[in-house]
């Protein structure tokens, strides 16, 4: 390693400080930086990736450790390393270029731009030496920087060009001539019928190889088969069970300890791409409560609280508050830590275990990795015997693999990514009543308003003690969402006021009336050459849909027009792409859902003496009814939102009140009546097995 330290030293990123000690004279992206390539005329050099990235790793080692490429880095550029989970913003501008320069994307990237910022050439991953039809990262710059002198006039009017170019793409409204306000539940089929059409029929999932879970697109068909019937619900049905099946069958799920990896490398969710993102794990674990809650299937429920407890064993910190990510590589090698030879396996079960696990588990001696090693998956989802049979020998591998080399993990704290996994521990409470979920959610929530937030005003990242940059779009909407999550869960008002005050500042900070849309930096923000925007549910929802379910969700709540308005507004500024490309819009559909929908309005007044309080709420929330929109307060304590006025205990009982349609019932003091207004299937079952 390169004893002296470059500019990267400071910084609070594990990737960027993976590189402090490269003999690059790397800067972060900074006005000193972006100042040394005016003054000294030369270009930039900008290196975006993130710490679980393989490609990533193998480039450092490959170019940014290698003193001759490093020598001609610093005399030809002012080199930029970005972590793209801190700064989005430059990720989203910078990516655009690279697909429209190269006709595709990925990390790491990297880009060449003139000192105002214009990208010029670019490119992802570049070999040490020519090979496989690429050219060296030496043999670019070089032609690169030859160009720059040679050519600049010509460079500079390209540079223009492509900015335009990422611009117009940047403004999707501009392309959309036929935006409307009125919308049609009668949407929801159609976008059925263009989800179906990419369904794998046979391993689940969408398209073939390599396969992501799309668990935004995973959570509208739960909405959707609510919604339809008949052959309509059994096609989201087959969708559905059969791609959450085949996921918890497969190699992305990790058998052993519970998380899921990104992607599958292979149509069957065999062979994982070994990373495990916080970010994947915390939207995967609420689509498979949710799909515990609306089919009864207990698997579901067991892999969700399986994911939860893997975030709390591998990345929850001290405090309580989410880490990014782990590698996929340990030792050099991809996938290492997680893999086992059928050797290896009989060594540490013994030959009768040993026999029976491999055969449930799909371990042979050929293997199906590289080495002759073994992804574990199953063939059929265990019986409750069989999983009894399965935990002695899943504990015995785990502790085996304890004692090997861990793959790196990414300690950043980021309000977004900590926020999502704090709904999916509601989520968790929800579906299970572990009260445990509900005092983690509580724990991680209060550290990102101790530590991130002040004043409505969020930081994005958290890392050495202490928070830095400005939040983006999404660091506001998925915690407002976060929060409004634990409000209709938890009694403090504390939620409910902060969801309202994240919103209110999401309005201000990122809302452009002119374009009836959002903007993904606060208005701020440096100037960028674009301002970009985040409107496509991909990976993660975008910060645009979560605004606006935010946005449905507290115009019943707080009986504010105005976010209704933004709401509707924002949803007609992309209403003709619903239909057309509903995977990519799948969370902002789920918000038009709401929209459309006249859910329940369930208000709860708890009674602090009374000791069934706990099961009271519960069974007001313990199911799947994604419309109806649940608000709690004891009844000696205040609350801001006005579906409190003038309700009180009824009887001197803990009270629902539930209203559909600006239609109220009467209090329901009467946990048996709560059962039956709100699980009348529940009761139904109930009285059919009476009868018989």
């Amino acid at each position: 390693m390169n004893q002296k330290a470059n500019k990267l030293i400071d910084e609070t990123s594990t990737y960027l400080l993976q590189h402090a000690h490269n003999p690059v004279e790397w800067y972060p992206w900074s006005q000193e930086a972006l100042d040394a390539s005016r003054t000294e005329e030369k270009p930039i050099l900008l290196s975006i990736g993130y710490s679980a990235c393989h490609w990533c790793h193998v480039m450092e080692h490959e170019s940014f450790e290698d003193e001759e490429t490093a020598a001609l880095m610093n005399k030809l550029f002012i080199n930029i390393k970005v972590d793209r989970e801190e700064r989005q913003d430059l990720d989203e501008i910078y990516m655009r270029a690279v697909q429209v320069m190269t006709g595709h994307g990925g990390w790491p990237m990297t880009v060449f731009l003139t000192p105002d910022l214009k990208p010029f050439f670019a490119g992802t991953y570049f070999p040490p030496e020519n090979k496989h039809g690429m050219p060296s990262f030496k043999r670019v710059m070089l032609s690169v920087a030859q160009a720059w002198q040679d050519n600049r006039a010509d460079i500079l009017e390209s540079a223009s060009e492509i900015t335009a170019h990422i611009a117009q793409l940047n403004s999707i409204t501009t392309q959309i001539t036929d935006q409307s306000t009125s919308f049609d539940k009668a949407i929801f089929s159609q976008v059925l019928n263009k989800i179906a059409s990419n369904f794998d029929a046979k391993w689940g999932g969408f398209g073939g190889a390599p396969k992501f879970p799309h668990p935004s697109t995973l959570q509208l068909l739960l909405r959707i088969r609510k919604m339809v019937q008949g052959e309509e619900q059994e096609l989201a049905n087959q969708v559905i069970e059969t791609t959450l099946d085949k996921m918890a069958l497969g190699g992305i799920w990790d058998h052993l300890s519970g998380g899921f990896a990104r992607y599958s490398t292979d149509r069957r969710w065999l062979v994982p791409h070994f990373e495990k993102m916080l970010y994947d794990n915390a939207l995967l674990a609420p689509v498979y409560f949710n799909a515990y809650l609306a089919t009864g299937k207990a698997f579901y429920k067991e892999v969700g609280c399986a994911i939860l407890s893997f975030v709390e064993n591998e990345l929850t910190s001290e405090d309580g508050v989410f880490y990014s990510s782990l590698d996929a590589d340990s030792e050099g090698e991809e996938g290492k830590f997680y893999v086992f030879s059928l050797a290896e396996i009989q060594q540490i079960l013994g030959k009768e275990e040993s026999n029976w696990f491999a055969t449930t588990y799909g371990a042979s001696e050929e293997g199906n990795f590289e080495h002759h090693t073994n992804v574990l998956h199953l063939q059929n989802i265990l019986s409750e015997e069989e999983m009894e049979r399965a935990r002695p020998s899943i504990q015995k591998l785990l502790k085996e693999r304890s004692l090997r080399v861990r793959p790196g993990r990414d300690d950043k704290i980021l309000t977004s990514w900590s926020a999502l996994m704090i709904s999916a521990l509601v989520a968790g409470y929800r579906a299970t009543k572990e009260i445990i979920y509900l005092e983690r959610a509580k724990r991680a929530a209060s550290f990102l308003l101790d530590k991130m937030e002040k004043d409505g005003n969020l930081s994005r990242t958290y890392g050495r003690g202490k928070a830095r940059l400005n939040g983006y779009l999404d660091d506001y909407a998925y915690f407002a969402q976060a929060l409004l999550d634990l409000s209709a869960c938890d009694s403090n008002s504390i939620w409910y006021q902060k969801a309202l005050l994240l919103t209110n500042k999401t309005i201000e900070y990122f809302y452009s009336p002119d374009d009836k849309d959002l903007y993904y930096t606060p208005s701020f923000h440096e100037s960028l050459i674009i301002r970009p925007k985040n409107y496509f549910d991909g990976a993660v929802p975008s910060g645009t849909s979560v605004a606006v379910m935010n946005l449905v969700r507290l115009s019943k709540l707080s009986e504010n027009e105005q976010f209704s308005s933004i709401a509707n507004d924002v949803m007609s500024t992309y209403q003709s792409l619903f239909g057309r490309a509903p995977d990519q819009f799948a969370n902002m559909l789920c918000a038009l859902d709401m929209h459309l929908s006249q859910g329940k309005e369930i208000v709860l007044v708890l009674d602090s003496n009374d000791d069934g309080r706990t099961k009271f709420l519960e069974t007001a929330i313990s199911r799947f009814a994604p419309n109806d929109l649940e608000l709690l307060k004891m009844a000696d304590s205040d609350h801001p939102s006005p579906l409190f006025e003038g309700r009180g205990l009824h009887q001197g009982k803990s009270t629902a009140y539930i209203c559909q349609n600006h239609a109220c019932q009467e209090p329901v003091t009467d946990i048996d009546r709560l059962e039956a207004e709100l699980h009348p299937h529940l009761v139904k079952s109930s009285q059919k097995e009476t009868k018989h």
